[in-house]
């Protein structure tokens, strides 16, 4: 990650990133972020690779690589994750994207998405490298993300983590402690979280993997936008009413998803 973020944020764009957080503070904090996979939103006819260079492309594909065992360890572990504690939801993650990717393998374009892990590895479309060098997140959510759905977030770098880079869940009242290596899941489109600061001298990054809530809406649209199905004169008035109920049924269909855990007596 370090050497990364050294490339992609050499002096000169490292000075403009600078320039733009102070004409405009970022939401999440002043550390230096590359978002890589597929995205929709603002506007988009429908799912696309989010656009960086050639030469910062290569990079990720080093950092997606998973040559290190350490590597394979994190992303795998945090599938296992989900897997145990919230079967359902990540049986929903995983039909919904294998459901967009064979959809967009069979459309007639030049560009078509990518996954940023094998199947096998990741059930989300998208990831953020947070390259710091000082990853300090403010207190916020990710609205892009599905409302009941999860992310997962892991700690990297070099930092003490009984002094430092604790994760903060501020509706739950939890302080979290989270070392190097460390990985989570939470609901983070309606949990407000940040980070706790670390120590001078030391590197905290950090590593998310998630799936925007508007590509589980293309998917559940049946491969269209909601202006598509909306504005479309074979839609008449009844779907459009029913279509409103059951978007207002699909929060409680969702939290449904969760499993309840006790624990052993």
């Amino acid at each position: 990650m370090e050497a990364a973020a050294q490339e992609i944020y050499h002096g000169p764009k490292r000075k403009k990133k600078a320039k733009a957080d102070a004409a405009n503070p970022p939401r999440r904090g002043t550390h230096a972020a590359e978002s890589v996979g597929a995205s929709m939103g603002g506007g988009q006819p429908y799912p696309m690779m989010l656009h960086h260079s050639i030469a910062n492309l290569a990079i990720f594909a080093g950092l997606f690589g998973l040559k290190s065992p350490h590597a394979r360890s994190r992303v795998t572990s945090a599938l296992v994750l989900f897997m145990a504690f919230a079967p359902d939801l990540h049986e929903y993650y995983r039909t919904t994207i294998n459901g967009l990717y064979e959809w967009d393998a069979n459309q007639q374009r030049a560009k078509h998405l990518k996954r940023n892990f094998r199947a096998a590895f990741s059930v989300f479309t998208t990831a953020t490298f947070n390259f710091g060098p000082i990853t300090v997140t403010l207190p916020h959510i990710d609205f892009g993300n599905l409302a009941w759905g999860w992310c997962v977030i892991t700690a990297l770098g070099w930092f003490d983590p009984d002094r430092g880079g604790h994760l903060i869940l501020w509706d739950l009242k939890l302080i979290i402690r989270f070392p190097p290596g460390s990985s989570i899941l939470i609901p983070s489109a309606i949990l407000r979280h940040s980070n706790v600061k670390i120590q001078p001298g030391e590197r905290r990054y950090s590593f998310t993997q998630f799936t925007p809530a508007g590509i589980f809406r293309w998917v559940y649209n049946g491969f269209r936008t909601d202006q598509d199905i909306n504005t479309s004169a074979s839609t008449t008035p009844q779907e459009r009413a029913q279509r409103q109920a059951d978007r207002a049924a699909r929060w409680q269909e969702g939290v449904k998803m969760y499993k309840i855990w006790q624990a052993g007596r």
